[in-house]
């Protein structure tokens, strides 16, 4: 079993990290915690359901996990806006304050949650409540069983437990299985918004096949570095049936939807050797 031992994140957004919390953070994450399932949960279940849920990520089970060495914060200055929590390969709590959701903040907990499981396990599991189904799904999670809890008043807890394979890699951001779409592009520039670009990484390595617009077949090949930057060199030949070489470097940033968008400067290494400036997103 594995503790956060270390800074889990770069830099999110500015003045935004994830690191390991302490006992003196307990009442911000409890207040988080229980502010967050009392303003969320009623929308999706009964009043008895919601109590299971306050009393399961009581006060008490935070500290004990806080001691453990489990429990991660997301800061927003001194304020937290986030937390997230994990046992062996095991994700048990993730928690973004009500006023900070749909900003990409509890996608980003979950990646730097998964950076650290898959330095010992292949796979990651979780139990699925019904506000958070639809951001597992999105990262790639599968229900792998359905499961049933019996609570207060006969009242039935339905969840899902739902896992997924963790590539072998050690960056802050992950690309593997991940479409991107241009989405600004200098004029001497030749991929457009009808150009797809599929990405896979292993380690540190990155690889992608793109095509579409005036691009007939292209690939790359290159490196990603700890903070999830990109250096890499590509090649395609277009519908004129030109083949273009070049290299680029791609600096990405989490947007608040939880997709990353990649601000590429980049150089032809044949023809007149021009260099331009592009934007791809993750679709």
């Amino acid at each position: 079993m594995c503790s956060l031992n270390f800074f889990l994140g770069t830099l999110f957004k500015k003045g935004l990290i994830l690191c390991k919390s302490s006992e003196k953070d307990l009442e911000q994450i409890s207040m988080l915690v229980k502010n967050t399932i009392q303003e969320t949960y009623p929308k999706y279940y009964p009043k008895e359901v919601v109590d299971f849920f306050c009393e399961l990520h009581c006060r008490k089970n935070i500290f004990e996990d806080i001691k453990s060495g489990f429990v991660g914060i997301l800061r927003d200055g001194n304020m937290i806006v986030g937390t997230g929590c994990y046992k062996d390969n095991h994700i048990t709590r993730v928690y973004v304050k009500t006023e900070c959701q749909g900003k990409g903040y509890g996608s980003y907990i979950m990646q730097c949650l998964e950076n650290q499981i898959r330095l010992q396990y292949d796979t990651v599991y979780l139990d699925a409540s019904l506000p958070a189904s639809h951001l597992y799904e999105k990262r790639g999670y599968q229900t792998t069983k359905h499961e049933k809890w019996n609570v207060e008043n006969g009242r039935i807890l339905v969840y899902e437990i739902m896992s997924k394979s963790l590539p072998n890699t050690s960056t802050s951001i992950c690309y593997d299985r991940k479409f991107f779409i241009p989405q600004r592009n200098t004029e001497n520039g030749e991929v457009d918004g009808n150009t797809v670009f599929a990405y896979r990484q292993k380690d540190n390595i990155l690889w992608a096949d793109y095509s579409g617009g005036d691009i007939i077949k292209g690939n790359l090949v290159g490196t990603v570095t700890e903070n999830g930057e990109l250096d890499f060199y590509y090649l395609h030949i277009n519908e004129q049936k030109q083949v273009r070489i070049g290299i680029c470097h791609s600096v990405p940033q989490i947007l608040d939807n939880g997709k990353i968008e990649l601000s590429e400067k980049w150089q032809w290494l044949n023809g007149d050797k021009s260099e331009g400036k592009s934007v791809v997103v993750e679709m």
